[in-house]
């Protein structure tokens, strides 16, 4: 299996492009239970091309974005350098390289699937400070209408190890075992993208488990994309519609 720090180097581009952003109601609620307040210092594990940073730091929080893969960290320092307040760090879930009891909020936004989740967990420990907060958040796609069915069974015809990588493994049961013995709580909130044919098929490449430009199979699965497209396709767009999804809980 490709190393896990590795798999979207040659994906940046779609990943910044076509990836689904995060709503901003879900700041609103966070300050509103008083989980974050001015002033706090904010680590996004897995900060990727700092997506979910960037929410952030629209926001006015300082935040120090942890992200192993080059390619990626770089594009985030490229894509944010005009937040001042927002540091890429190289460095992994299991090892942050980030000073003790220094984070008053940790975020995984689309990561957590990835982590050695006891070596993570040890490592959080270390950073947070007394009553810090863990929040896990993932954008997970709708399979219910004809058009979210057609395309779940298309990436699963399509895409390698889809199945073994994909986030939903992660159920409550292993959320909970992370925080035990303190609760967890599941947020959720609506979220959308609209997308023409090259929208939908730069969203599609920009997962780690779906063929590449480059691949043989690339030309199979594009066929089969823009069939699915023209049968869906309401003037020339199609909606994908998202369950955002927060978990918020400290570590004992």
């Amino acid at each position: 299996m490709q190393n896990n720090t590795s798999r979207f180097s040659n994906r940046v581009e779609d990943y910044v492009k076509y990836r689904p952003h995060y709503p901003e109601e879900m700041i609103t609620y966070l300050e509103q239970q008083a989980v974050l307040q001015p002033g706090m210092l904010l680590a996004d594990i897995g900060s990727g091309t700092g997506i979910s940073s960037q929410l952030f730091l629209q926001k006015g929080y300082t935040v120090l974005g942890v992200e192993p893969n080059k390619e990626m960290r770089e594009k985030s320092e490229e894509l944010l350098k005009d937040y001042p307040q927002f540091n890429a760090i190289d460095g992994t879930a299991e090892h942050t390289t980030l000073e003790k009891h220094c984070i008053d909020v940790i975020i995984a936004g689309q990561a957590f699937h990835w982590f050695n989740q006891e070596a993570a967990r040890t490592e959080f420990r270390r950073i947070l400070k007394k009553n810090g907060h863990v929040l896990l958040v993932w954008n997970e796609r709708m399979t219910g209408s004809p058009f979210e069915k057609a395309y779940e069974q298309l990436i699963e015809r399509h895409g390698k190890q889809y199945k073994e990588l994909n986030h939903r493994n992660i159920d409550i049961a292993v959320i909970e075992k992370f925080f035990h013995p303190s609760a967890v709580t599941l947020t959720e909130f609506a979220n959308k993208q609209v997308f023409d044919y090259e929208g939908l098929e730069g969203r599609l490449l920009s997962s780690s488990y779906m063929p590449s430009r480059e691949d043989e199979r690339y030309p199979a699965l594009v066929a089969d994309l823009k069939q699915l497209f023209g049968q869906f396709q309401e003037e020339g767009h199609i909606t994908i519609h998202y369950t955002t999804r927060m978990y918020q809980g400290k570590l004992s």
